[in-house]
């Protein structure tokens, strides 16, 4: 979930971050305070501690360390989008979506001492995303903090908000956009916005790009997951 649709800096913001990484790993190791409280109820995420292995499938397979690229996860998307009931080529896509900006675990740890409310994962989520989608689910026990380390999780998340979303949608709407849209503009800025697409209410040019980025992604999303 990206942090609504904001297109951040990135080049200045990865300089800062690796400064930061690079300081730490030369200084004395101490663990990263923790995360603010609540951000967006839309989806996106956090920060964190070092988490148990992941409850999901392969969580490191076959991955090299480095590599956080969407198609890496199109297993992962596979799994977990059926395990929702949601479209894979939507979390795929939403993967794709939500690459504008750096992930690893010391990346995103480094970047939320800058900026206590970041969004953390593959999946960009915030705390409260991922808070409320985690009750009641098989990876209940699951702190938002592991997202950084465990990418099959932070997948698995994101599938089941996308499911949460859905559920939250009229049988019949008026406004122009697909389950599929509507979702994912709910993904990028909440279920409440969401409700008021559905409604007809035009979205804001933030969100608007973010659907935007998401067609550009729809035909690279189903072949990645063909691939696999």
């Amino acid at each position: 979930m990206a942090e609504r649709g904001a297109k951040w800096p990135w080049v200045a913001v990865a300089l800062a971050v690796l400064g930061i990484w690079l300081y730490e790993r030369g200084g004395d190791h101490a663990p990263a305070p923790g995360a603010a409280p609540a951000a967006s109820s839309g989806a996106a995420a956090p920060s964190g501690a070092s988490p148990a292995p992941s409850s999901g499938p392969a969580s490191g397979a076959a991955r090299a360390p480095d590599d956080y690229t969407p198609p890496r996860f199109a297993p992962e998307v596979q799994k977990y989008a059926a395990e929702a009931g949601v479209n894979p080529q939507l979390v795929m896509a939403i993967l794709f979506n939500e690459a504008y900006k750096p992930h690893g675990p010391e990346v995103e740890r480094a970047w939320q001492k800058m900026k206590p409310d970041a969004s953390f994962g593959v999946a960009n989520m915030h705390r409260a995303a991922y808070d409320e989608t985690r009750r009641g689910r098989p990876f209940a026990d699951r702190p938002w903090e592991d997202l950084p380390d465990d990418p099959a999780l932070a997948v698995r998340a994101a599938a089941w908000h996308l499911h949460d979303l859905g559920a939250q949608l009229p049988a019949h709407w008026s406004g122009p956009y697909t389950r599929d849209e509507l979702m994912a503009l709910g993904y990028n800025t909440g279920a409440g916005n969401m409700l008021a697409f559905a409604r007809g209410v035009n979205p804001g040019a933030e969100a608007r790009s973010y659907l935007d980025r998401l067609h550009d992604n729809w035909s690279k999303s189903a072949d990645a997951l063909a691939a696999h």
